[in-house]
């Protein structure tokens, strides 16, 4: 069937209720929700899922039962709430780095000043409406015209979602159970603390075979509800990766390295004020010249930077992949934009928003950024360069992002690696016009920011355009959605960072001020940009460890393996990778049973598997969780409060610190069960609704 007898299931000339006021607000509640949850998992395990589908799936179950909307309702609701969930990741894959930047004459990043709530809310606001925008002029070469051949898995899955439910489905059951799962889980765990947060077996230093090895895992209902999305395959690649650094690298260079040294590298990297000074990663004790956890500090010193090269490798090298896909679509991009687009007689399913506000909207960002005090730049025309590079590479990079996420998924997205490439494009830019050393630190990572940003919202995009081209949406309503989800989502995203980056009370005593960068919130990718932009301009990373990493990325890559998310589970501590694996080894046992039961399921039946929904719950509702016990430990009273109803040190002193963390680990098999269980049972076909 070719495209241009595509019969869309509302046809162009129905009238129906679509962008209302009950569908924008429905949409900017999701959106605030899954784009908090977002920014919780993006911190803790620099991984993301898809926001479109759980909001679809909400979307059917709650709007047509009690506010009567129709399925073009729906349909704005999802694609609200998803711009939520792309801008978040956007942001805290990137705009954490200013934490980590080059420090000033006071000891501080030179970007510390800069990560603040008005500064994330205008890079989040003018980032996602970018993505937006260059994504206007596109919809009909990427969506219409090649409607065949590029499939945006996930909009053609909330395509059939949103069908579904005119149907009757009643898919959310499921995910409403997951979610209130994770929350009980969470509740027990978090706050009364009957479940144990991470146990942890850890190797002593004097072990003379393998000493410093730690196996843990942050057994979290959003944890193993990732694992289970994104399959067996990738979180066994991704725990592999922690593998190799916390049982080989760690025990090989605790056998090898002496204390002082590893001190020493933690003073040059100023995570430990001097060798006379106790605390500081892993616990370093001067009297005794000893670390109290040597695996975290030999982590802290050697073992990130490796990843953080292993990372950078397998960005650039998928990216590198895609040049092929790059090039096409970038030429038929610019060819569809030479042609004439007839705004006389144009069907409703045909109507964008005009070209003009495209090229209007271009150099308004271009000015803003210019003008606005909040961003870094020492006068008026070095900021008029940063807004230049941010709409040329913008326009580059939001092509190539759904192109590729039209192919093959928004989970596949690069991201990382066209962050990584704007990065260091900007920052040869800046040093060709002699702009070198920490102070154009800043302004290299707002590029890189944004860039991020708007590549990641408009891969979002692009799969709300084809639900709505399936559904037969009016895409001038759909933009205009968009521009309303970025905004009131980026209100809540920058709150929510600030929330999460707030020491607890134990951190600020050891001279901690920001949560973001410990182990707690390990903010991988934003990391690694701040590394990246530190090592160009200021000629001060330690390139022997990176070139380690590179050369794992290359050596995965000759072995047919991808590299990225190997780097990225080497980066991340094995407590955060484990559970996930966990979770990926559940979905691996329901698929093999089912292929032993010789049960076929297509792609959308996959999406919408009761193993797949309940996961969904468990991730929303262990991230909101997350978020809420945060904003309550914000509170000193409130955090007092907790302090009085936590379980631990009674279970500890009942059974042992063994026997504790041994009730975690059964709670958490139990709730590997009821996953196991509940991705077994038989679903209904989307065809038979």
């Amino acid at each position: 069937m070719s495209s241009n007898k595509f019969k869309p299931f509302v046809a162009p000339e129905v009238k129906m209720k679509e962008l209302t006021l009950k569908s924008i607000l429905l949409g900017c509640v999701a959106g605030v929700i899954f784009g908090a949850a977002t920014v919780y998992l993006a911190l803790k395990a620099g991984l993301t899922v898809s926001a479109s589908i759980p909001i679809a799936v909400i979307a059917i179950t709650l709007g047509r039962k009690f506010f009567k909307t129709t399925i073009l309702e729906n349909n704005i609701i999802q694609t609200t709430g998803s711009a939520g969930e792309s801008i978040a990741a956007g942001v805290v894959f990137t705009l954490p780095g200013f934490l980590f930047l080059s420090a000033n004459e006071q000891g501080q990043s030179s970007g510390e000043a800069y990560f603040d709530y008005m500064t994330i809310l205008i890079l989040a606001i003018f980032g996602g409406i970018l993505g937006t925008l260059m994504m206007i002029p596109l919809r009909r070469s990427l969506i219409v015209k090649e409607h065949d051949t590029l499939p945006y898995p996930e909009g053609t899955a909330c395509g059939s979602v949103l069908k579904a439910g005119e149907k009757g489905g009643e898919f959310a059951k499921t995910a409403f159970l997951g979610l209130g799962f994770a929350l009980v889980y969470a509740m027990l765990q978090k706050v009364l603390h009957v479940i144990a947060e991470t146990p942890t077996f850890l190797t002593r230093q004097t072990n003379k075979i393998f000493p410093s090895a730690k196996v843990s895992g942050e057994i979290t209902p959003e944890y193993l509800g990732v694992g289970y999305i994104i399959g067996p395959r990738i979180a066994g690649v991704l725990v592999a990766g922690g593998v190799l650094a916390w049982l080989c690298l760690i025990p090989l260079l605790a056998s090898l390295i002496p204390a002082e040294v590893i001190a020493t590298q933690l003073v040059k990297l100023g995570l430990l004020a001097d060798l006379n000074t106790a605390g500081g990663s892993g616990g370093w004790d001067p009297a005794t010249r000893t670390f109290s956890d040597y695996s975290s500090a030999i982590y802290q010193a050697y073992v990130k930077q490796i990843g953080a090269g292993a990372v950078a490798a397998g960005g650039f090298i998928t990216l590198l992949k895609t040049i092929p896909t790059i090039i096409s679509s970038f030429k038929d991009s610019l060819g569809s934009l030479k042609e004439k687009n007839e705004s006389e007689a144009v069907p409703r399913t045909e109507r964008d928003i005009s070209f003009k506000v495209v090229i209007i909207g271009s150099v308004a960002l271009i000015l803003l950024m210019a003008l606005l005090p909040q961003l870094p730049g020492d006068s008026i025309w070095n900021k008029l360069l940063i807004g230049l590079l941010v709409v040329i590479f913008g326009a580059f990079f939001v092509t190539v992002s759904s192109r590729i996420v039209g192919l093959i998924g928004s989970s596949n997205n690069p991201i990382s690696g066209m962050t990584i490439a704007t990065i260091m494009g900007t920052c040869l830019i800046f040093i060709a016009v002699g702009w070198t050393g920490k102070v154009f630190e800043p302004m290299a990572l707002v590029v890189g920011g944004m860039i991020c940003i708007a590549a990641a919202n408009a891969g979002a995009t692009s799969q709300d355009l084809k639900s709505g081209y399936i559904v037969g949406a009016t895409p001038r309503n759909q933009q205009i959605a968009l521009f309303i989800g970025a905004i009131v989502s980026s209100l809540v995203i920058g709150w929510t960072v600030h929330i999460l980056d707030t020491p607890t009370a134990e951190m600020a005593s050891q001279g901690i001020q920001h949560a973001i960068g410990t182990e707690k919130y390990a903010a991988p990718q934003a990391t690694l940009m701040a590394t990246l932009i530190k090592g160009i301009l200021s000629f001060n990373l330690d390139w022997q460890f990176v070139l380690v990493g590179v050369f794992i990325a290359i050596t995965l890559e000759l072995c047919g393996v991808k590299s990225l998310s190997f780097a990225v589970g080497a980066y991340l501590p094995l407590s955060t990778t484990l559970p996930i694996f966990i979770g990926g080894a559940i979905r691996g046992l329901v698929e093999w049973k089912q292929k032993r039961s010789g049960i076929q399921l297509s792609a959308e039946e996959e999406e919408l598997g009761k193993g797949n929904l309940f996961a969904t719950g468990l991730v929303a509702g262990g991230a909101v969780a997350g978020v809420i016990v945060a904003v309550l430990s914000v509170n000193e009273n409130v955090a007092e409060g907790l302090k009085k109803v936590n379980a631990e040190h009674g279970l500890s002193g009942l059974l042992g610190s063994g026997g504790y963390q041994l009730l975690g680990v059964l709670f958490f098999a139990t709730m590997g069960y009821v996953l196991y269980r509940i991705g077994r049972q038989k679903q209904t076909s989307i065809e038979k609704l």
